[in-house]
C-alpha cells in the first residue's frame, strides 16, 4: 500500500489511529497488496462519513468497460462492448480490419499521459464517430445483439452479483456511464441477471429502422472524457438529496464524472489499473483515492458498501 500521511499533530495523529484500527477490523480488503492509497486518513475519514449518512444520501457513478467488467481472464484480454461486436459474425472482416487500425492509432493518445484532456478531445471524437460509422454500415439487427453478448465471454468482475444486489437492497441508485455501446452493455447485465430498477445507464445507443436494423447511432457522442456531460441533468430526481457518491473508473477521463452532482459533501474515488502498471501508477494514485492494480475483482467496492450500509 502506498500510504503519504504526514504525522505531525499529535491530535490529528491520534483521531486517524481510531479510524485505521476501525477500518482495519471492519474492511481488511483495504490492506490487500493490490490496494494502493493516497491519503489514508482522507480515505477512512470519508468513508466513516458514508457510513454516518448511510445509503439513503449514497449514489454509485461507475464507468462499465475495464471497471465493472474484466479487464481480464487467466492471461486472455476480455472484451469491451465495442470487443463484442468486434468479434462477432455480425460484422465484416473489412469492418474489423478499420476499427482495429483505429485502435491502434488513437489509443495511445487516449492514454498518453505528456497530452492534455483538452488535446485528447478531438481525437477521440474522431475515433469513436469513425467507429460508429463503420458499424452503422454493417447493418446490424438488434435482435441478434443478445447472441452475440452469450457468445462473446464478457465477464463482470469477482463479486458483480454481491455488488449489484447490496445497491438494490439499500435502494441505492447506480449510475454507469459508458463511452461503449449501450445496447450492449445492457445485454451483458442482462445476461447476468443484475439489471435492476435502481440501474440507469448512460451511453452511445443505436438507432432501429422499422425493421430492426441498426441506422445511426442517437444523441449526443459520449467519449472517454465527456461522459458527465448532460447525463446529471436527467438524473437530479432520481438521485435527489444523495450527496456522498462512490465513483469507479479505469481512465483518468472517469474521474470527473460526477462533477455535476448537485451539493456534493462526500465523494470516495476508486480507480483500477488494468494496465502499464508501472509506467501509470503515480498518475493514477496522484488521482484518485483508492487505486486497486490489476485487481479483476469488485471485493474492494463491496467491502466499503457493506460497511456503509451496515451503519444504517
Amino acid at each position: 500500500m502506498v500510504f503519504n500521511v504526514p504525522w505531525i499533530f499529535s491530535p490529528v495523529r491520534s483521531v486517524l489511529t481510531v479510524f485505521h484500527q476501525l477500518i482495519k477490523c471492519e474492511i481488511p480488503e483495504l490492506n490487500k497488496a493490490s490496494v494502493c492509497v493516497r491519503d489514508k486518513g482522507r480515505v477512512e475519514t470519508i468513508i466513516n462519513n458514508m457510513r454516518r449518512a448511510g445509503p439513503n444520501a449514497l449514489q454509485v457513478i461507475s464507468d462499465f468497460d475495464m471497471t465493472l467488467t474484466r479487464f481480464a481472464h487467466n492471461g486472455t484480454r476480455c472484451p469491451t462492448t465495442h470487443n463484442i461486436l468486434h468479434s462477432s459474425a455480425l460484422i465484416s472482416d473489412d469492418c474489423k480490419a478499420k476499427m482495429t487500425d483505429l485502435l491502434a492509432h488513437y489509443y495511445p493518445i487516449e492514454i498518453d499521459n505528456s497530452m492534455s484532456v483538452e488535446e485528447k478531445v478531438p481525437h477521440m471524437v474522431e475515433w469513436w464517430t469513425q467507429a460508429h460509422d463503420l458499424l452503422v454500415q454493417q447493418r446490424i439487427r438488434k435482435d441478434q445483439l443478445a447472441q452475440a453478448v452469450r457468445d462473446s465471454g464478457s465477464m463482470l468482475r469477482e463479486g458483480y452479483k454481491s455488488f449489484f444486489d447490496v445497491l438494490q437492497q439499500n435502494s441505492v441508485p447506480l449510475l454507469i456511464f459508458s463511452a461503449g455501446i449501450g445496447d450492449i452493455l445492457e445485454e451483458v447485465i442482462r445476461e447476468h441477471g443484475v439489471f435492476h430498477p435502481n440501474v440507469r445507464i448512460f451511453s452511445n445507443y443505436m438507432d432501429y429502422d422499422q425493421h430492426g436494423v441498426a441506422c445511426a447511432f442517437k444523441g449526443e457522442l459520449i467519449h472517454t472524457f465527456n461522459k458527465r456531460e448532460g447525463a446529471l441533468q436527467n438524473t437530479h430526481q432520481f438521485v435527489h438529496d444523495r450527496t456522498n457518491v462512490l465513483l469507479l473508473g479505469d481512465s483518468l477521463g472517469d474521474l470527473n464524472m460526477a462533477d455535476g452532482v448537485k451539493d456534493l459533501h462526500d465523494i470516495l474515488r476508486i480507480g483500477y489499473l488494468n494496465d502499464k502498471v508501472e509506467e501509470r501508477r503515480e498518475a493514477y494514485v496522484s488521482s484518485y483515492d483508492i487505486v486497486l492494480e490489476k485487481d479483476e475483482t469488485l471485493d474492494v467496492p463491496n467491502a466499503i458498501l457493506n460497511y456503509i450500509t451496515a451503519g444504517k
